[in-house]
């Protein structure tokens, strides 16, 4: 028994000190895109937060648990970007353990060496060099668990084990409810260990197919009514997004056995469902899994239980449900971070089969072709975790492999123009304007780079053409006042911050702008009592509170 915890105490260690060792970069790394959800949330930076992300309907995601999380690492961390890295690291790392524990008690060959994979493997990277993504990594440590608790369970039929199954369940669907595809996962571990699907298995999964039906109409509900801000999303009519369902997992199968040209936004895939071709892959698909099926006494056993699982834990990606991202791409590294396990485990244990038949050789082959795949994954996975150290290293290696990402070329454009680079940031918002002609932001964006470089007449044309777009946008109008101040009309200028603050009435900045032109105009106490609701709204406004004091000292 000593003896077994030291292997075990040993195998882990190494599986959490490689993974350190690769993911150096990340760590290293700062904010990018949405981690602003974390730095600049209100509810994460408030003392009631907890209260308010689980109690109220105004978070971002209904994924209570990842933003209490974040609410705690707030008053560790602050705005330092290394806490949360290093966090979401060993949070993977944890998470390859879990992986080697479960195929270690589904007893499938090489399931140290799996776990370690996982750890090191570099479409990993989306998920663990990216702080947002900790809604990942920590719905895959309750989502594990409750696994490997329900297959104790099983195995030695006491309900304390059955009772905490469920409840890390429940605590993995409130940190991302990419899990819900569990209670069928369990069915394929119960198949796999005893060759069938009992009576008693099906009674012993109804209470987590309740929580998993629950949690997933609510954040379907969720998906679709709050985070999509009017835009139409998702893969389109029902018969293209049968047809995509059927493409990603392959894409995903193919990134996992050669993860090469990565990116963070693939290319957005046009499928022409009216077509035979395109539900060609989908077809393939369903066939290769039938003949598994078929053969399951056989050879098609662990190919049935391997890829069954991989597709089955990517049905809540295969685009039959709204999903924000899909303004971008069909397709993320990150999704598949439950998947890829079992890809993984089926190819290392059909390597470790193989490498039985080396006779007195096996133990020297296994050992170089082990360290020779780690040394390759690890490296790529450093490689890959560089990109992610800022965001304009990350945006310009996405337009490398993307040049039609047209949300890197806005991102990238916006962090150009902060740093002064107004020529290039222009060039980055006109491509986006080809790209995504009907997008109000895009054209605000151009516009904002515009009027920094001083071009502020044709920067009030694309503010003007992103308010004919949507004209009930505050940060707009507020963009035009500011455009039309700088040319002279005050008057003009004035409407389109009251028009912002109608809009908006805890707008700061648009209030603060608002007292500055009522100022120019003369009515000074008006734009006193602006400059008041500005500082009531965000009490550190520096450039309200000297605004406030000049006035008031000179009455």
């Amino acid at each position: 028994m000593k003896n077994n915890w030291r292997f075990l105490g040993a195998g882990a260690a190494l599986i959490v000190l490689l993974t350190v060792v690769v993911y150096i970069p990340a760590m290293r790394g700062g904010f990018i895109w949405d981690d602003i959800l974390i730095t600049d949330n209100p509810m994460i930076k408030a003392r009631d937060g907890l209260y308010r992300l689980w109690f109220m309907s105004k978070p971002t995601d209904i994924w209570p648990l990842t933003s209490s999380t974040c609410w705690l690492e707030w008053r560790l961390w602050g705005n330092s970007p290394t806490g949360y890295h290093v966090v979401n690291v060993l949070l993977h790392a944890v998470n390859a353990i879990l992986v080697w524990m479960i195929l270690r008690r589904l007893r499938i060959p090489g399931a140290w060496l799996a776990g370690l994979v996982f750890a090191v493997h570099p479409v990993n990277v989306a998920t663990a060099a990216w702080i947002s993504e900790q809604k990942n990594t920590l719905s895959m440590l309750f989502y594990a668990l409750a696994i490997l608790l329900y297959l104790r369970f099983d195995e030695e039929g006491r309900w304390r084990w059955y009772g905490l199954s469920l409840a890390a369940f429940v605590l993995a669907l409130l940190s991302k409810t990419a899990v819900v595809m569990l209670p069928v996962v369990l069915l394929g571990c119960i198949w796999w260990t005893h060759g069938r699907v009992r009576r008693k298995d099906l009674l012993c999964t109804i209470a987590f197919f309740v929580f998993s039906l629950v949690w997933g109409l609510v954040t379907i509900w969720f998906q679709q009514d709050r985070p999509t801000q009017g835009y139409v999303l998702g893969v389109g009519v029902v018969a293209s997004r049968v047809a995509a369902a059927g493409w990603v997992p392959w894409f995903y199968l193919y990134k996992a056995l050669l993860p090469l040209n990565l990116n963070v936004i693939y290319p957005k895939w046009e499928i022409d469902a009216s077509r035979w071709v395109s539900y060609l892959p989908g077809m393939t698909l369903a066939a290769c899994l039938m003949v598994f099926w078929w053969r399951r006494r056989t050879w098609g056993r662990p190919l049935l239980f391997g890829l069954g699982y991989f597709v089955v834990t990517l049905f809540p990606v295969l685009g039959f449900f709204y999903q924000s991202f899909h303004l971008y791409s069909l397709v993320a590294d990150h999704w598949q971070y439950h998947s890829i396990a079992g890809v993984i485990a089926l190819v290392v244990a059909t390597g470790e089969k193989i490498g039985r038949r080396a006779g007195k050789w096996r133990r020297p082959v296994e050992l170089l072709a082990s360290v020779a795949v780690l040394v390759v994954l690890g490296a790529a996975t450093w490689r890959r975790a560089c990109v992610y150290r800022d965001e304009e290293t990350l945006w310009r290696d996405t337009l490398a492999k993307n040049p039609n990402a047209w949300v890197a070329h806005s991102n990238l454009g916006f962090l150009l123009a902060g740093e002064g680079k107004l020529q290039e940031a222009i060039w980055h918002g006109e491509q986006v304007v080809q790209i995504r002609p009907d997008d109000p932001k895009v054209h605000s964006n151009l516009g904002v780079a515009l009027a920094q470089a001083g071009r502020v007449q044709e920067a009030i044309v694309q503010f003007e053409q992103a308010l004919r777009i949507k004209p009930d946008t505050a940060e707009i109008h507020n963009n035009l006042g500011l455009a039309l101040s700088q040319v002279g009309k005050i008057q003009d200028a004035i409407t389109q911050y009251e028009q912002a603050v109608e809009i908006n009435p805890d707008y700061a900045e648009a209030h603060y702008n608002l007292g500055l032109a009522l100022e120019r105009a003369g009515k000074s106490q008006d734009a006193i009592g602006h400059y008041e609701q500005a500082l009531r709204i965000k009490p550190d406004y520096a450039e309200a509170q000297n605004a406030l004091a000049r006035l008031r000292a000179a009455q």
